[in-house]
């Protein structure tokens, strides 16, 4: 069963998107959706907040999560939130099956 991770990185003087312009144009971003069980990588810009991004990560199974925090990248990953000074927060979900109470609410 996948488990989606959200991470909010959060900065100031729009360092936040710098840093996800450096993850992108570095090739990191790229490395990170071609490992074995990843499923999605994708950042979003906060409307209210233009300080923080949002990172959607989802994998497989905790097995990749635990090889991609024991990759290269993770070096890579730490040096960039240290040079742009960021703070991060952390969710974790494993998805729910659709055939819930929910569907009533959900446009298709």
């Amino acid at each position: 069963m996948s488990i989606t991770v959200n991470l909010y990185y959060t900065g100031k003087d729009g360092n936040a998107k710098k840093f996800v312009k450096e993850m992108i144009e570095s090739g990191t971003v790229a490395a990170i959706r071609a490992e074995d069980g990843n499923e999605k990588y994708d950042y979003f810009f906060s409307v209210e907040d233009p300080e923080t991004v949002l990172l959607i990560d989802q994998w497989r199974d905790q097995e990749a999560i635990d090889v991609h925090h024991a990759s290269p990248m993770m070096k890579t990953l730490a040096e960039l939130r240290d040079k742009y000074d960021l703070h991060m927060h952390v969710e974790r979900f494993k998805p729910i099956s659709m055939e819930t109470k929910d569907e009533k609410f959900l446009r298709k």
